[in-house]
């Protein structure tokens, strides 16, 4: 099977990270979410450990997550003493913009054959295959990575445990407008070329 490089090369360059205030509120056709997990499920993998784990919540789904969420902020940040109103009610409703929202999970093979940071760069990369989906279907997807994702007592929630971790939320949505133009400077300013012996 031969794939048009440049379709490729077309689709890397132009996906962009669409926020969930910039969706429409309209539902994503299930099917391409399911073809967005499908593709996350083919990321490289050292050792086959396929580390991967998602949590998808949609329609009164997202609901859940943003009590869930929202509430424990407000236990956590009132025995330090630091709540913020604007922070509680973003994380009451952010999922609520998105058609759905993607848990991500880093599951810790139990042999721990493979270092932690290579089933971490095979979650990311599964992740990416996943923004590039949506990107091809015209969607807009942003990784998170604030709010609960880093808090210890958030992992049961999603089915995980002491060892694994939760690396954030893939947001998906119809976004309102085209994204807007990419910006990188020159690769060739972060390479460094040797040829020679």
């Amino acid at each position: 099977m031969k794939i048009d490089p440049q379709q490729i090369n077309h689709l890397i360059a132009s996906r962009r990270s669409v926020f969930p205030g910039n969706y429409t509120g309209e539902t994503v056709d299930h099917a391409i979410i399911v073809q967005m997990l499908e593709n996350a499920n083919w990321a490289p993998t050292h050792g086959l450990t396929e580390p991967w784990r998602f949590v998808v919540f949609s329609g009164e789904g997202r609901q859940k997550l943003a009590n869930f969420q929202s509430q424990l902020y407000k236990e956590k940040a009132d025995a330090r003493g630091d709540f913020d109103p604007k922070k509680f009610n973003m994380l009451a409703t952010k999922p609520l913009k998105a058609s759905h929202v993607i848990a991500i999970g880093m599951k810790r093979s139990e042999e721990g054959k493979v270092p932690e940071i290579e089933e971490i760069e095979a979650v990311a990369c599964a992740v990416q295959n996943m923004a590039l989906t949506a990107a091809a279907y015209g969607l807009g997807a942003y990784w998170g990575s604030g709010g609960i994702t880093y808090v210890e007592d958030a992992k049961a929630f999603f089915g995980l445990g002491a060892e694994d971790k939760l690396l954030g939320f893939l947001f998906v949505g119809i976004p309102k407008s085209e994204p807007q133009e990419g910006k990188r400077t020159p690769v060739l300013d972060k390479t460094t070329w040797i040829d020679q012996a």
